[in-house]
């Protein structure tokens, strides 16, 4: 976990150093300028006011401070008088003697050689304080510091922190098999050196973002309970050359201390890239770094106790002496976790949260896929949320899926100013998407329709996957497509072939990826043959067919067509199905523009027995969803479409 807040003692020295700079420069002012004695402003005489109240004798007694400039003394009436005098020469006493009034003169009173020393080098040492804090400050906010910048930037944390363990870990069951035996290392070390086995140096995480990945390092050091030093790769490169090696060192060397530990690298790509590649300082700064950090790896050996664990989603730029055996040569996959997995987690993020009892995790797992760990945290805080502005007292399902609709597609756009028109032609495409994938074999259930905008779209119709897909079939490929294509081709037969719109942009560009992939990658194409012809340097949308491509002019002209032929089937297909079903298209298109979401169920009721919901105020109001899916269920749709 990181901590980007400044530790609190960081905050307490920063106002500290800046309360002395400040003490300091008022010490100065008030000693450049001395202590003044204090006086009324009604008792203050000019010189010339007090030579004519000495002349008139009202002045009964004088003291005479040269020094500071000034006579002080009483009035015969008792009042005291404060009067400014000429600094050349001693006036004052001079007319003080021809009046016959007593007077005497003030001790002069020397400054120490303290006080000297002090007001010369108090400015040269506020510019220095001013010029050590700014050079602190950029050095990462005082942390590496002018006097310590080499020092090494890992954070360590021990049994006082939160611990974290394989518990609070779900969903990603291989890799905490993988990392168990590291904890079992750590535990007990001898079990393994006594065979002479040696653990891996270094165990690298890779997978996508918001997978787990750092929660695991965690709850491998939280498992064997020892200390954990976290530190991200570019926390290592700075500007000038060295000092990401510097703190290699030093990171390594605390480690040993600590033994035995855990190093956990986050991002090490950003250190660890391949070597030889750019020109600039900050190139070289990195390779010294990767170079230093191989050399403290090769340095272990299995009874020093310190376990090197590093995260990375682009294991690809990784440099191949990183990877090799001694260093991590063990690589544990997370991916994205499957509806099993995605149960597990939900289950973890709702402990502590009040929710309804018919709500099924399982339907909403399955609802997801796709979703990291981090997604479905985000889905549970916001099914939390949601209930809070609702003014509901536990979570029910309707807030779960609410949510997954906000988080997968963005908010609703309710206050979208739409015609009746614009809002006819979402109704009868999103209709036309559902009822070519209800009549296509291959396609999944359909989940729900809805022509509430959302996002960037002004309509969709979503699937319910049954299970996890790892891959799919030429029949479901088509039927993708077909169903894809059901958008467009409602919009030319309701309305007329002038009357289409750039609504199915989106469509049309699924159902050309699609169709791209199935003749240049995946061999689907009867014509081209099992042959890839994809290349990863291409430039232009058509795979194969851009800079620096081997294919010939006749092979491109071949495969051009063969996309366009799955298209133009995919478009054919989807006409003859909405004019062959066209009361159920229009039928579910009225039902759209009148309730604007209807769930998988309500669709197949309507359409088998021609019953229209029913809704408590008689309209548009959202149905909540079911937990548990009825066993009688439409024959699918292909995937999400968006108007």
């Amino acid at each position: 976990m990181k901590n980007d807040n400044p530790p609190p003692n960081l905050n307490i020295r920063n106002l500290a150093v800046w309360g002395v700079i400040v003490a300091m420069f008022l010490v100065m002012i008030a000693m450049s300028q001395g202590n003044f004695q204090k006086a009324a402003e009604s008792n203050k005489l000019t010189f010339s006011q007090f030579s004519q109240q000495v002349n008139q004798g009202n002045i009964a007694t004088a003291k005479i401070d040269q020094q500071k400039q000034l006579v002080t003394g009483t009035k015969s009436d008792g009042t005291e008088y404060v009067a400014n005098i000429p600094f050349f020469d001693d006036k004052a006493g001079d007319l003080l003697a021809t009046s016959n009034v007593p007077y005497e003169y003030a001790k002069k009173q020397e400054q120490s050689f303290i006080g000297n020393l002090l007001i010369s080098i108090l400015p040269l040492l506020l510019i220095a304080g001013l010029f050590v804090l700014f050079f602190r400050s950029m050095q990462g906010g005082g942390r590496g510091g002018a006097m310590s910048f080499g020092k090494s930037k890992a954070k360590l944390l021990t049994e006082n922190t939160k611990r974290v363990t394989f518990e609070d870990v779900a969903g990603v069951e291989s890799a905490k098999e993988d990392l168990k035996e590291v904890v079992e290392f750590l535990q007990d070390p001898s079990r393994f050196t006594r065979l002479g086995a040696r653990i891996p140096t270094g165990a690298l995480l890779v997978g996508p973002p918001g997978t787990g990945k750092t929660l695991l390092a965690r709850a491998v050091a939280g498992e064997a309970g020892v200390p954990f030093f976290t530190i991200s790769g570019s926390d290592f490169v700075e500007m000038f050359v060295g000092v990401g090696a510097s703190r290699v060192r030093e990171m390594f060397a605390d480690a040993r201390k600590h033994a035995p530990c855990i190093i956990f690298i986050d991002e090490i790509d950003a250190v660890g890239r391949h070597r030889g590649v750019g020109t600039s300082g900050g190139h070289e700064e990195r390779e010294q770094t990767l170079n230093q950090l191989l050399v403290e790896m090769d340095g272990f050996d299995g009874q020093e106790g310190i376990i090197i664990i590093a995260a990375t989603n682009r294991p690809d730029v990784l440099d191949k002496a990183l990877l090799r055996p001694g260093r991590f040569d063990r690589q544990i996959e997370v991916p994205y976790p499957d509806i099993q997995g995605r149960e597990k987690i939900l289950e973890v993020h709702m402990k502590g949260k009040p929710i309804t009892a018919d709500l099924d995790v399982k339907y909403i797992a399955r609802g997801t896929p796709g979703f990291s760990g981090a997604d479905l945290a985000n889905l549970c805080n916001e099914a939390a949320l949601l209930a809070a502005r609702r003014n509901k007292l536990k979570i029910t399902m309707r807030e779960f899926e609410d949510a997954r609709d906000k988080v997968m597609m963005g908010a609703e756009r309710r206050t979208l100013a739409m015609t009746d028109e614009e809002k006819e032609m979402t109704a009868y495409h999103e209709a036309g998407h559902a009822i070519v994938g209800l009549n296509m074999k291959g396609s999944l259930p359909i989940h729900k329709a809805t022509i509430i905008p959302r996002g960037r779209a002004l309509g969709m119709v979503q699937y319910m996957p049954e299970r996890d897909q790892i891959s799919q079939s030429r029949e479901e490929m088509i039927a993708r497509m077909a169903m894809a294509m059901g958008g467009r081709a409602a919009e030319e037969l309701h309305f007329g072939y002038d009357k289409v719109t750039s609504g199915a942009s989106s469509d049309i560009e699924q159902v050309t990826r699609i169709a791209t992939a199935m003749v240049t990658e995946w061999g689907l194409s009867d014509e081209v043959g099992p042959i890839a012809y994809k290349e990863t340097d291409q430039q232009s949308f058509m795979p194969g067919i851009g800079r620096g491509s081997s294919i010939s002019p006749e092979t491109a002209k071949i495969i051009e067509a063969e996309i366009k032929r799955f298209v133009t089937e995919a478009h054919e297909t989807a006409v003859k199905i909405l004019k062959k079903k066209k009361k159920d298209w229009v039928a579910l298109a009225e039902a759209l523009l009148e309730y604007e979401t209807l769930s998988g169920d309500e669709i197949e009721v309507l359409l088998s027995d021609g019953i229209k919901p029913k809704r408590p105020d008689g309209g548009k109001t959202k149905p909540a969803v079911s937990a548990v899916p009825t066993t009688k269920k439409p024959k699918g749709l292909g995937g999400a479409a968006k108007a």
